[in-house]
């Protein structure tokens, strides 16, 4: 415990954040299985909440105690307010905003199991445009996160021709589940930039496909191709590390599995161990724990 307090209050931003990406709306539902064409089955709806990669990590950062500059387009409809309101609750605030155009939202099922499967409907989050990349400040040094779902979408190109226009930085991207979908030359022209890359156990393995590499060599495949750090999460078993010469695995914490939903951007967002395995011991993408509840779940560690 004392250890763990400890590293908890030398958590702070060492180098400028920026993080660029989607807020949306998550419809989260509970299915007793998917969906199968031409079939009829009824869910059980959890909640409306407010998620979307950049935005989870936005709200992680901020209970953390971490400053960092957030590019999240908000628009104007149904879905943008809700997200609207639910950020000045928070006190989070956006450097950019559409000046047309709803926000997008996604329809997530989670099985009995917790896994869960997203629909997605694409909004503003998705419409980047040249001007809202321009008001943006990022100082040398920093950190900036980018979600694969931005960069498989239309304004692929514009963000990653953006990305290699910047100076000393480190990007740090969660493909997610759009990996397979991003053109192999525009997937060149991002790892040029030798970003951090995390994947998940599933993500690794279409990665791991697509480099013609079986799932266990990854790592030092990614090392010789790309020359760019590789964290692959592992659920329960924890998250594996690759950069240059170096590898090694962060064991989790023990969490009963309730969802999954939005573990993967806590885990970008955080930088304690364990901290993935708070979220899924909780329903919903916006479930970050505060200093002080990451100290209450781990006082008998």
């Amino acid at each position: 415990m004392n250890s763990f307090a400890q590293r908890l209050d030398t958590l702070h931003a060492a180098r400028p954040v920026t993080v660029l990406g989607a807020a949306v709306i998550d419809v989260i539902a509970d299915a007793y299985a998917l969906p199968w064409r031409g079939c009829d089955i009824e869910l059980k709806q959890q909640g409306v909440n407010i998620g979307g990669c950049a935005l989870n990590i936005a709200i992680a950062l901020k209970r953390l105690g971490i400053a960092s500059q957030n590019a999240l387009p908000v628009g104007h409809g149904v879905w943008a307010d809700i997200i609207r309101n639910a950020m000045a609750k928070q006190d989070l605030h956006s450097a950019i905003a559409a000046e047309t155009g709803d926000n997008g939202w996604c329809l997530a099922l989670v099985e009995p199991d917790g896994e869960r499967t997203f629909m997605s409907f694409s909004g503003v989050e998705n419409q980047w445009q040249q001007s809202w990349l321009d008001v943006l400040n990022i100082p040398s040094n920093s950190l900036v996160y980018l979600s694969g779902y931005q960069l498989a979408s239309p304004c692929g190109e514009l963000l990653t021709r953006w990305l290699e226009g910047l100076q000393d930085v480190t990007a740090f991207i969660d493909f997610g589940p759009r990996t397979a979908d991003i053109p192999d030359a525009l997937m060149a022209r991002i790892m040029a930039c030798r970003p951090i890359v995390s994947l998940n156990r599933q993500e690794a393995e279409i990665a791991a496909e697509r480099l013609g590499v079986a799932a266990d060599n990854l790592g030092a495949e990614w090392q010789q191709r790309f020359g760019a750090a590789l964290i692959v999460r592992h659920d329960k078993d924890g998250a594996a590390w690759y950069d240059g010469d170096d590898a090694g695995v962060v064991p989790a914490f023990p969490a009963t599995v309730v969802d999954t939903i939005g573990a993967g951007d806590s885990h970008a967002g955080g930088t304690l161990a364990g901290l993935a395995s708070w979220v899924v011991s909780h329903r919903g993408g916006d479930c970050a724990p505060t200093r002080e509840a990451l100290l209450l779940a781990h006082k008998d560690v």
